[in-house]
Order: C-alpha cells, then sequence, then structure tokens
C-alpha cells in the first residue's frame, strides 16, 4: 500500500510526541519497521518544514512538559492530602 506523505508526517508525529512505534503500529495498520523508515527519513532530511534536529528539539520539549504537567498533578494531591491533616 502507498501512504502519502502528510499521512507518513502525522505518523512519525505520533511517535516523536511521545506514542510509542508498537501503539501507533497498531492504531494505524502500518508495520513497526515502516514507522521506524519513515521516522529515520523524517529525522535525517527533515520534513520541508522543520530540520530532524528541531523535530527531535520539539519532542524532547513535549516529553518534558507531559512530565512535569504529572509532576504538578501529583504536587497538587499531596498538597491536599497533607493539607487535611492539619
Amino acid at each position: 500500500m502507498k501512504y502519502d506523505d502528510e499521512f507518513k508526517r502525522q505518523t512519525v508525529q505520533k511517535v516523536l510526541d511521545g506514542q510509542s512505534v508498537r501503539s501507533v503500529s497498531r492504531e494505524l495498520g502500518v508495520t513497526e519497521s515502516q514507522i521506524h523508515k519513515w521516522r529515520r527519513a523524517v529525522l535525517n532530511n527533515g520534513d520541508g518544514k522543520h530540520s530532524g534536529a528541531e523535530l527531535t528539539d520539539s519532542a524532547a520539549l513535549k516529553k518534558r512538559i507531559r512530565e512535569l504537567e504529572m509532576e504538578n498533578e501529583i504536587l497538587k494531591k499531596a498538597a491536599l492530602i497533607f493539607g487535611r491533616g492539619s
């Protein structure tokens, strides 16, 4: 099956945003090896809009934001629990 460039870009973006290759593969019905191939191509050549380094930086920043949001939620819950004990 032939996939258009937009589909490939969106598929790779899901992986760069933090989804596992396996889950994207199952979700979209594309083999994991094909996704890895598209990801390598995007990171090596860019997608015409962003360089591979920019995409990697963007993915790392998004991952860090998710981590910080989770930490923030944990701290909010801890504050509620410890606030009740006073």
